[in-house]
């Protein structure tokens, strides 16, 4: 049975990631709903979104087009109930089942069964969260990269029971947003989580034992092996909180290769989480 092509789609959270993905999404001709119940995520989200098309325009790399499509295109809500009628919700909550799970219990009344939900996890497991959906065939991850707008790749990950259609329909969409993807047999870390994490937990273990700061580790990996960022300017931008989370989760599933290193551990404990907050392996400024 063949089903029409996606049109709308819910992104639930409206943080770092559910903001791009939104605008993305919107810049792209899809009908976008932003589910987000606390106001000020919502008005930072806003404010991100605008200042990313203004300085496009600058630029040069959006013309007005794109700017009207974004204001026409995108729409907020502050309950599940503006997934009304979505074909695809995309969701963009912290890495914590019960957390995803809840957000797939609340917008479930909202969805025909024919829906498609996707989750924008960077690890955990696309079979066990498909399995708290209620509709594990019609469940995908999604996982794009930061910044949203800029990155190029979306990894199209399959759970146990993820159907055929829904992995085409979502790499259709992918490829409207302007994407390129891979397919990924669902397994912990996926590709890209699993390789730049043990990339990073290596650069602590350096800047821990004195082989060399964090600057120089960094221009060493842009300039000698042509990473647009260094792992210590990743990790600010990703959130320390958030790499050390998805470490423990393949420290358990994947054994002692990717235990965190301890001053990875003694950073979060200090609070210092990265760019949201202002200070992470490097200081940022809060205005």
């Amino acid at each position: 049975m063949s089903h029409k092509p996606i049109r709308t789609i819910a992104v639930v959270g409206a943080g770092v990631m559910g903001r791009g993905i939104a605008l993305v999404a919107a810049k792209a001709g899809f009908n976008t709903r932003v589910i987000e119940p606390h106001p000020p995520a919502a008005a930072s989200a806003r404010a991100e979104i605008d200042k990313i098309v203004n300085r496009a325009r600058e630029k040069g790399d959006w013309d007005a087009a794109a700017r009207r499509a974004i204001e026409e295109n995108l729409q907020w809500a502050g309950s599940p109930a503006g997934a009304k009628g979505a074909e695809l919700v995309i969701e963009a909550v912290p890495e914590h089942v019960g957390l995803k799970a809840e957000v797939y219990a609340g917008v479930a009344p909202y969805l025909s069964p024919d829906a498609i939900i996707a989750t924008n996890t960077s690890s955990l497991s696309i079979t066990e969260l498909a399995a708290t959906s209620g509709r594990p065939k019609r469940f995908v991850g999604m996982h794009f990269f930061n910044p949203v707008h800029r990155m190029r790749l979306v990894e199209l990950v399959r759970g146990l029971e993820t159907d055929e259609e829904s992995l085409k329909l979502v790499e259709e969409v992918s490829l409207a947003m302007g994407k390129e993807t891979v397919q990924v047999r669902e397994s912990p870390g996926f590709v890209t989580s699993r390789v730049n994490v043990l990339i990073g937990n290596e650069a602590f273990a350096m800047l821990e034992t004195g082989v060399a700061s964090a600057r120089d580790i960094d221009k060493a990996l842009k300039l000698g092996l042509n990473h647009p960022m260094g792992p210590f300017e990743m990790v600010d931008l990703v959130g320390l909180d958030t790499r050390l989370f998805i470490l423990e989760y393949l420290h358990q599933a994947l054994g002692e290769r990717f235990r965190p290193n301890p001053l990875h551990v003694q950073y979060v404990k200090a609070g210092r989480l990265g760019r949201k907050v202002g200070r992470g392996v490097y200081e940022y400024p809060t205005t």
